[in-house]
């Protein structure tokens, strides 16, 4: 049950990766459907894979946060650059702690990652979403996200799709 304690967001740096591992491994399990990778795949990285997926989230063209309560992880939410474009952003590994949902945990990971790409120059923060992930759909709707029309096969099940949904930034 959320207590309601002080949730600090900070960027993800060798310093908490630990703790971001272990809440990334979390999120894989409790949502496999909510993201592009699986817990199997990331359960056997290396911890050179982890600091290289660090590298890219601390870097001109990425970011990642890690959202904390009580020295315990409760949500993460990153950003890369589209390199073709790069006034915008994907919103990607976004997850909240079940315990831990409709709180403005989320809002503020995403309040983090926006104000992120917003001092880069961002223009459209963009994300993929299942479709049956409906609780994360009306999420993404009231912070002002709308589905753009994009919509592609989810690649860890096929009978499964994503939308894409699109938000201004500045």
């Amino acid at each position: 049950m959320y207590t309601g304690s002080m949730v600090l967001v900070e960027p993800v740096t060798l310093r908490n990766l630990g703790m971001f591992i272990d809440v990334r491994l979390r999120a894989l399990q409790e949502s496999p459907w909510a993201f592009g990778s699986t817990y199997a795949r990331e359960r056997a990285f290396t911890e050179e894979d982890w600091k290289t997926r660090l590298e890219r989230w601390n870097s001109v063209t990425g970011v990642g946060y890690v959202a904390i309560e009580d020295g315990a992880a409760c949500g993460i939410a990153g950003a890369l650059l589209e390199e073709e474009d790069p006034t915008r952003a994907q919103l990607v590994s976004m997850w909240t702690a079940p315990t831990h949902r409709r709180t403005g945990i989320g809002r503020m990971l995403v309040g983090e990652v926006a104000s992120w790409a917003a001092q880069r120059g961002v223009r459209v923060l963009q994300l993929m979403v299942t479709s049956m992930n409906e609780p994360a759909m009306r999420f993404y709707e009231r912070l002002g996200f709308t589905r753009t029309g994009r919509v592609e096969p989810y690649p860890n099940d096929p009978s499964m799709v994503e939308y894409e949904m699109a938000w201004k930034v500045a």
